[in-house]
């Protein structure tokens, strides 16, 4: 029983290694928050983005003008390319926009 658990826990560990974690920071995300207006168009969603990217500990690392932008029923998908990441896949961090509050959380890139 012991080792099914430690085989388990293992899995779980290499499992969440290989996923690229959000680079969200929570002031940032506070900060987004307190200015989160609604963003019914892409431009006022690539705006949201811009202000969250800003509020980041390195927001240079990010390449808002070639950010892309795709509509998924209540929210926006923003996948901005990172110069750090440059060469290997993904290459893009993702955020997520909500239509009705402009609220902008970053996504787990995998």
């Amino acid at each position: 029983m012991r080792s099914f658990f430690l085989l388990a826990l293992c899995s779980a560990a290499t499992l969440l290694s290989s996923c690229q974690q959000p680079t969200a920071d929570t002031q940032a995300t506070a900060a987004t928050e307190a200015a989160a207006t609604s963003a019914q168009t892409e431009a006022e969603a690539r705006a949201a983005v811009t202000r969250f990217v800003a509020a980041q500990p390195n927001p240079a690392l990010y390449q808002l003008d070639s950010a892309s932008v795709v509509d998924v029923d209540t929210q926006w998908q923003v996948l901005v390319p990172r110069t750090d990441w440059a060469g290997r896949m993904p290459n893009k961090a993702a955020f997520e926009v909500s239509k009705q509050t402009g609220q902008v959380r970053s996504l787990m890139v995998k």
